[in-house]
């Protein structure tokens, strides 16, 4: 579920960290659900007053998720729990240090399946995997060029950053939009 909160201006606003003050409304974490409640007026009979809502508040929503879970591998990177690159994800994998295993979506399938192998050989397979960012956004969370392969390993920071990383997949499980704008960390 996704809290909105209405700005002083009367203004529909997001509230993703659920901190922001006053009435709430409840929408469930989906695009559809979010654009259906803007254009059907649910806001306006939720907060029980005339509100104002910003065009393209699903897509809004869906950016504001993206980056969100994009900040979170930022941190983790900042933190020294991820590498970069096909052989230091694939000794990682190997040495049993990767707890997530991202790929960009826009990478080579070859590559992707190899890594994927060395995961499904490891005996407990415990590695989460998570590919719904291409290699312009990871590579701009991590502040390197061209990524297409990363692991992070085991710590808080990794499970913020999956658990919004999930959230952002499920937002738009029912269309075909799955990106932020890249560059947008």
């Amino acid at each position: 579920m996704i809290r909105f909160v209405l700005s002083p201006d009367g203004m529909v606003v997001p509230d993703l960290k659920r901190e922001l003050p006053g009435r709430g409304v409840w929408v469930s974490a989906r695009a559809d659900m979010v654009a259906a409640a803007a254009g059907k007026g649910r806001f306006a009979r939720g907060f029980r007053r005339p509100v104002e809502v910003m065009p393209d508040l699903a897509g809004t929503v869906g950016r504001l998720l993206c980056e969100r879970a994009l900040g979170y591998l930022s941190l983790a990177n900042r933190a020294g729990l991820v590498v970069a690159g096909f052989g230091k994800v694939s000794d990682a994998i190997a040495a049993g240090t990767v707890k997530v295993l991202v790929e960009a979506r826009d990478g080579a399938p070859d590559g992707r399946r190899k890594l994927m192998g060395r995961v499904r050989a490891r005996p407990e397979n415990t590695i989460e995997h998570a590919d719904m960012f291409d290699s312009a956004q990871i590579s701009l969370a991590l502040g390197r060029a061209n990524v297409i392969h990363a692991a992070i390993s085991a710590d808080g920071l990794t499970e913020a950053f999956l658990a919004a990383a999930r959230k952002f997949e499920a937002y738009w499980q029912e269309t075909a939009n799955s990106s932020c704008a890249a560059g947008s960390v």
